[in-house]
């Protein structure tokens, strides 16, 4: 099931960017995401991320 960039963004409010991938995995994980989005984040095709918006553009670049 495709995750939505917006309620990505939802479970990581409160993070310090840059921040690498683990660790946004990590913020989502203590707001409570739910396996789906935890699997999404831990498979973006990127390890480092600037902004927000360097989620939710990987998000885009994956497959599936």
């Amino acid at each position: 099931m495709a995750v939505n960039p917006i309620q990505v963004q939802k479970f990581l409010k409160g993070i310090d960017y840059p921040a690498t991938k683990d660790e946004v995995v990590k913020a989502a994980q203590s707001q409570g995401a739910d396996d789906n989005v935890l699997d999404t984040l831990r498979n973006l095709p990127r390890d480092n991320f600037n902004s927000p918006n360097d989620i939710s553009e990987a998000m885009g670049q994956q497959s599936g």
